[in-house]
């Protein structure tokens, strides 16, 4: 296992470890409730990381990272429920209609 990053919160960090699993690349989450004992012990100790299983997966998890922050963000409007969806996402949140062509 290898140390791929801090994340600023929890929901971030189960986000990030999901996607790299959906990719390919084994991962998980350590220290997940250490914020728990924030202020007991240095703030940076206490953020949850995201650590890969395999370290020779540590840089194309990295990369896949940044190519995902660096996504579109689209606004367009779904053609099954009409709800106004933002972001790079290709599927409707609401009703998991794919983005029109």
């Amino acid at each position: 296992m290898k140390r791929l990053l801090q994340a600023p919160n929890l929901a971030l960090a189960t986000l990030w470890a999901d996607q790299l699993t959906a990719a390919g690349i084994g991962s998980t989450v350590q220290r997940a409730f250490a914020s728990g004992i924030a202020g007991q012990i240095p703030p940076d100790q206490a953020l949850p990381e995201v650590w890969v299983d395999d370290a020779d997966d540590r840089d194309r998890a990295l990369a896949l990272l940044e190519s995902w922050r660096r996504l579109p963000h689209r606004v367009w409007a779904c053609s099954q429920c009409h709800e106004i969806v933002e972001g790079p996402f290709e599927q409707c949140w609401n009703c998991g209609a794919d983005m029109p062509a």
